[in-house]
């Protein structure tokens, strides 16, 4: 790669609203925004754990608008005060068992709350980008051992899995429907990255933040599926994607960029969740065990992996942190951020580290 990516001089005075800005992969990226000088505006729940994220990195309050994306009038109001160049929509319902417990919420949030995102965009004639982060569990799992492409079948066994499908057929209507073409200025391109780790995730029902906690009490960690491959990446990794995407659809020949997107890890890095508990334990310092949860649970997908092919061959985006290295940062944030060290500071570090790996011949 050549320059810096993603390019400060495109985000320095851009507008950007990024809906999810109080969770955890939106802290990361609304921080990483004003690190590159854009105007962010967030509109989302307030946060849903404690601690959490979006307090530790000081969003300015100012910027920030607490709103439901089932509410299409919040979400006007959001997009009249930000008047942004450019939306990435990342709230969203995100985890695969919640979403037995409340299947019609999940499909409000996820599948129309993507639709009211996008006709709120309509009505924004200045706008000329919106990224919708989706999700891996979009294709139709065949619990095959091959990485998905963007080609592939939408589907989902469960709610979570299945509302995201629809959250990429709505995006893709929306598209042939109403931009391009002459009929509205903004390009739309959907994203779909694997699952992320990194410090500041506090989510319960979550394998990293169960892991840290089982640390932090020297417990032994309940693992429902020690088996089960994932596609594991740094939460970095996926969000220079999600900006990089967003500046080729604001180039030029941004047309050929508004399609779908995967952002995965290269293929060793796809390992069974027992690895991610015994690399991380190395980590933290210690040697915690884990131990096979007992409880019945509802179906998740044993394989899952995305070809992000696509993405290196046309974005010029490649994953900068094999898996260990990524582990190596967690553990670290959240070790260094149990000792008292500032979850700010910690994660501008980490992004400043992870843009000198943008660098040409970089290595972690």
């Amino acid at each position: 790669m050549g320059a810096l990516n993603p390019d400060p001089a495109f985000w320095a005075g851009k507008s950007v609203l990024l809906t999810g800005h109080t969770g955890f992969k939106g802290a990361w990226l609304s921080l990483w925004l004003e690190r590159l000088g854009a105007r962010v505006t967030g509109f989302g729940l307030p946060p849903l754990t404690r601690p959490n994220l979006f307090d530790r990195i000081g969003f300015p309050p100012e910027n920030s608008r607490i709103g439901d994306i089932r509410d299409p009038q919040a979400l006007a109001d959001a997009f009249a005060v930000g008047q942004p160049d450019i939306v990435i929509h990342m709230a969203a319902r995100a985890l695969v068992r919640p979403s037995y417990l409340d299947p019609v919420g999940t499909f409000a949030v996820n599948t129309m709350g993507t639709a009211h995102v996008l006709e709120a965009a309509r009505a924004a004639r200045d706008l000329r980008a919106v990224v919708v982060v989706t999700s891996d569990k979009a294709y139709e799992n065949r619990e095959w051992p091959y990485a998905y492409r963007e080609t592939e079948a939408m589907g989902g066994h469960d709610p979570y899995s299945a509302s995201k499908g629809c959250a990429e057929l709505v995006t893709g209507a929306y598209r042939a429907s109403f931009f391009g073409e002459g009929r509205h200025p903004a390009r739309i391109a959907s994203a779909r990255a694997g699952n992320v780790v990194g410090g500041g995730d506090w989510s319960q029902d979550r394998l990293v933040p169960d892991i840290v906690r089982a640390f932090e009490t020297a417990e032994s960690v309940e693992i429902r599926a020690p088996h089960a491959i994932r596609p594991w990446q740094h939460v970095l990794e996926p969000l220079a994607g999600y900006l990089r995407l967003a500046e080729c659809l604001c180039g030029a020949d941004g047309d050929a960029f508004a399609e779908a997107w995967n952002f995965g890890p290269a293929d060793e890095d796809c390992r069974p969740v027992s690895y991610l508990v015994e690399r991380l334990s190395r980590g933290w310092g210690g040697n915690a065990g884990w131990h096979l949860s007992q409880k019945t649970h509802p179906h998740e997908a044993t394989y899952l992996k995305v070809d992000a092919s696509k993405a290196r061959a046309r974005l010029g985006w490649d994953r900068r942190l094999p898996l260990d290295a990524a582990l190596d940062w967690t553990a670290a944030w959240y070790r260094d951020a149990a000792a008292g060290a500032d979850p700010r500071t910690l994660s501008e570090a980490q992004i400043t580290r992870y843009e000198a790996l943008l660098q040409p011949g970089a290595t972690p």
